[in-house]
């Protein structure tokens, strides 16, 4: 039995629950179940961060004192999370009486070893960050905060500094023992730049306003908000800090990369002067990426922020919690686009894993009836064999990268699971066995697949909780219960239970149509504000104008042959691929067309294709498209490593969702080049 301690970070009270917010407490809420199933004692936290001239002046603007303006936004973030399926151990404020005096506890500690001293603070301050700002820090002109887009205040007043220049060195020896205390990679590097850079002295108290945590024997000086804010992770825990804030048990903060520099500097410069031992210090601190929403940064003016409650309310938490966790890769910024929510919806949870719920009990209806068959080993043919070696992968996979705090990898190898399963149905094929009277096997067939999707209904609970206990119930197994020291993650297929008596399938997924899809779409994609659109939106706009087009019957469009014309086709040989580091779904490739060099072609194929699978193929190319960039990505191995621009000169035609892609090829020996007509 291990101990997990996952946190998320304590949301400032300025704004009220979004995407973003909720982002962060689903992955802390799956990677929490995640470790009860392996038996791990855990302790998830969030809660609201709640002093700071920010929130004070938010307060005055509606007429009410900081703390009922508190009470009333702190509410609605305790009230949302229930209803994403998050189960946090304690919702903790920063007005919270325990927590007060917990800081300034910490605040005498630090005092008392001499990392305090008074002085006159005057610079530049971000009241959106609560943050105290460098020039260089500044766009110019105008003095404007990179992340907010607004001017920053000239600030002059009287303040006790901490001796932060004092722990550079011991920072940098504590990272160099510690390699992965701040991941991902990149963001570490990030950190390790900013530290040998130089670090400054830091002003931690503010006698301008007054909505803080007064300073221990001086409180004309209330506490800077983030000296205040970081101590939250350490307060929340009261007389369990023996249990989760000790050696023996693992510490993770999930924070946004926005926010990295203060838990990744100050905060255990902060722990280390107040004494903290370095093995008390958190184990990780890992920061996402920004969300975009349909390709576009979140914003006031666009009026497209997203409502993750409204969501969950259509479309069921569990729903909303997969896309997320599945369709962003941990670590770097991602995109929430509502047509793929839909498309990954249909493919994955629809035709995917519910389809085979549904296929495999309607067959064990018919034919042991509904009851759960016996497996004997003496009928296991090559293709049980090539199935056992994907469950043993997967199952291993999937475990390997929850454990690295990746949850879209771990999802995507129980899904891979569920289609694996899926294509041994097809090829078992049990109808055809039973037509020649071979029970046995039939028998093998079905409790081979039945104890498939009883080890995939433990594999997505962290992801879906609810709809992993309504997949148990159709397979007449009782919901999933961890307990402290059983680990349940399967290891390998569960046992046989012959005789179990089998639930009438009911759809555990039911897939949306075209007209579903688009009436979805309508009611909860946000509809940006038309003056706000950007250049593709207009240009989108233009030729739904001018286009001759007509709808077919099931909702396609036609166009006329010289439409057509425009487009061409070309056949493409393969001659390298690979994969382009930390794009989890994309792969460069180069592709002969018959022309003096070879094209680069940068396509998203990762998911469903391997480098070597490619190279050779003879593809579809859309050769006239005009070049799109990528950004630009490191390839080559350490100091050999160069980034270079990503810029694709075509496109390839593939049919499916980014996980089970099927690509458009040509058989035989078609020259490089030839135009399809």
């Amino acid at each position: 039995m291990g101990r997990f301690y996952v946190t998320t970070p304590i949301y400032y009270v300025n704004d009220v629950p979004h995407l973003g917010t909720a982002y962060t407490t689903i992955v802390a809420d799956a990677l929490r179940r995640f470790h009860q199933l392996i038996g791990d004692e855990t302790f998830l936290l969030t809660g609201t961060d709640e002093h700071g001239l920010k929130i004070e002046r938010a307060a005055q603007a509606q007429g009410l004192a900081p703390k009922a303006f508190t009470d009333e936004i702190s509410a609605r973030f305790r009230d949302a999370w229930p209803k994403l399926e998050v189960t946090a151990d304690r919702f903790i404020r920063t007005t919270d009486a325990d927590h007060e005096a917990f800081v300034q506890d910490l605040w005498k500690k630090i005092e008392a070893r001499g990392d305090l001293y008074e002085g006159d603070y005057e610079g530049w301050y971000c009241v959106g960050c609560e943050s105290l700002k460098t020039e260089k820090e500044l766009e110019q002109p105008g003095n404007i905060c990179p992340l907010h887009k607004a001017p920053v205040e000239r600030v002059k007043e009287k303040s006790y500094f901490f001796r932060l220049e004092k722990w550079q060195e011991p920072l940098l020896d504590f990272y160099a023992r510690h390699p992965d205390f701040i991941q991902p990679e990149t963001r570490r590097n990030e950190v390790l730049s900013f530290v040998k850079s130089g670090l400054k002295d830091l002003s931690v108290s503010r006698t301008t306003f007054t909505w803080g945590i007064p300073v221990p024997g001086n409180e004309k000086h209330v506490m800077y908000v983030w000296f205040d804010a970081l101590s939250n992770y350490r307060s929340a825990l009261g007389a369990e800090h023996a249990r989760f804030w000790s050696p023996n048990a693992k510490v993770v903060h999930l924070v946004g990369k926005d926010i990295l520099r203060f838990h990744a500097v100050f905060w255990p410069a902060f722990l280390l002067s107040a004494g903290y031992r370095e093995d008390e210090i958190p184990d990780v601190v890992y920061a996402h990426g920004f969300l975009t929403v349909d390709g576009q940064k979140m914003s006031k003016a666009l009026r497209n922020a997203v409502d993750p409650l409204k969501l969950a309310a259509e479309l069921g938490p569990d729903v909303l919690r997969y896309h997320l966790l599945r369709a962003v890769a941990f670590g770097q910024d991602g995109d929430f686009d509502h047509a793929a929510l839909l498309e990954r919806y249909n493919a994955d949870l629809g035709k995917n894993l519910g389809n085979l719920l549904s296929r495999v009990l309607g067959l064990c209806a018919k034919m042991s009836h509904g009851k759960h068959p016996d497996d004997d080993p003496a009928t296991d043919v090559e293709l049980d064999a090539e199935l056992g070696k994907e469950i043993a992968s997967c199952l291993h996979n999937a475990r390997k990268y929850w454990l690295e705090i990746q949850p879209h990898l771990a999802l995507e190898q129980t899904f891979k699971l569920a289609s694996a399963a899926n294509a041994y149905v097809d090829h078992a094929a049990p109808w055809t066995e039973a037509r020649k009277l071979n029970t046995k096997r039939v028998e093998k067939i079905l409790s081979r697949l039945l104890r498939v999707l009883e080890a995939t209904s433990v594999m997505i609970w962290p992801a879906m909780p609810q709809k992993s206990d309504e997949m148990r119930a159709q397979l007449g197994l009782s919901p999933v219960r961890p307990s402290v020291g059983a680990d349940v993650w399967p290891a390998e297929l569960p046992p046989i239970r012959a005789g179990l008596a089998l639930a009438q399938a009911t759809p555990l997924f039911p897939t949306y149509d075209a007209d579903k899809q688009k009436e979805l779409l309508d009611r909860l994609a946000p509809k940006p504000a038309i003056e706000a659109k950007d250049a593709k939106d207009a240009r989108d706009a233009k030729a739904q104008k001018t286009a001759k087009t007509e709808e077919t019957a099931d909702g396609a469009t036609t166009i006329a042959y010289e439409d057509f014309a425009k487009v061409d086709l070309r056949v493409g040989l393969v001659k390298t691929c690979e994969k382009v580091p930390k794009k989890d779904k994309l792969l460069r490739l180069t592709v002969d067309l018959g022309e003096p060099s070879p094209r680069t072609i940068v396509a998203g194929l990762a998911l469903s294709f391997s480098p070597e699978q490619l190279v050779g193929k003879r593809v579809i190319v859309v050769a006239n498209l005009a070049p799109r960039e990528f950004g630009s990505a490191d390839f080559g191995e350490g100091g050999k490593s160069k980034k270079e621009k990503l810029v694709s000169q075509g496109m390839l035609l593939a049919s499916g969702p980014s996980e089970d892609l099927r690509l458009a090829t040509i058989d035989g020996e078609c020259a490089p080049g030839a135009r399809l007509k």
